[in-house]
């Protein structure tokens, strides 16, 4: 099976295919080629995973996902689900990523955080597909947003991901998927994972912003990880 290294490699020599959209201000200021992914970051052994929508610049500077304030969240709620505390210091929160996945619909930054294109989308997804299906251990997945919970529409059955999240109850209960990715071997390989949505935890979501705290420790009681 093709490393890890290897997929990262393969994402880098994509994005250097052909020209995409790309904040190019924010990767030089971060001394980072714009088309070097940031794939993924914490534990591929992990069972959980957080998925979010793409990039934004905090976490091209820290090359890893979820790493800004939205993804500080994250990272504070689920240490608190760990260890029963409130951390705020970022090196003391880096300890989650020992067992968690978190990981993005894009290895990139859009320009002006505006969400990529389903083109673009599609053009990573089997890189995203190979992550997930084939390197990483797990099978829950906490999706972050509309965007995100929306990529694995492909996975079930026709109009069930979009109508599952139309319930009212879309932020208490989950839906299983199967996903699908193709080995080096040019064999589809499957498997089933557990999603259950949230809403993005940004500072601008002003619906949700307040209560994901509160949404993100429910969640996290319900899932073994």
């Amino acid at each position: 099976m093709t490393t890890i290294a290897t997929l990262i490699d393969q994402v880098r020599a994509e994005a250097e295919r052909e020209a995409f959209p790309v904040d190019i201000p924010v990767y030089e200021a971060a001394k980072l080629p714009p088309t070097q992914p940031v794939l993924y970051g914490g534990n591929l052994k992990g069972q959980l995973c957080f998925l979010g929508r793409d990039l934004g610049r905090d976490e091209v500077h820290a090359r890893q996902p979820l790493y800004g304030a939205a993804g500080t969240l994250v990272r504070q709620g689920f240490y608190q689900a760990m260890y029963g505390k409130k951390i705020h210091d970022k090196n003391v929160l880096a300890k989650v990523c020992d067992r968690l996945l978190l990981t993005n619909t894009v290895p990139f930054k859009p320009p002006g955080n505006k969400a990529y294109s389903m083109a673009v989308k599609k053009r990573f997804r089997p890189f995203v597909e190979k992550l997930l299906v084939l390197h990483w251990q797990g099978d829950q997945i906490i999706t972050l947003g509309t965007e995100a919970f929306k990529w694995f529409d492909p996975y079930g059955r026709p109009g069930e991901v979009n109508g599952f999240f139309r319930r009212d109850d879309r932020f208490d209960k989950a839906l299983v998927v199967t996903l699908r990715a193709m080995d080096d071997q040019g064999l589809v390989r499957e498997k089933q994972v557990i999603l259950s949505p949230l809403p993005h935890p940004s500072p601008l979501n002003q619906r949700y912003y307040a209560k994901f705290p509160s949404m993100l420790q429910t969640r996290l009681g319900a899932i073994a990880f």
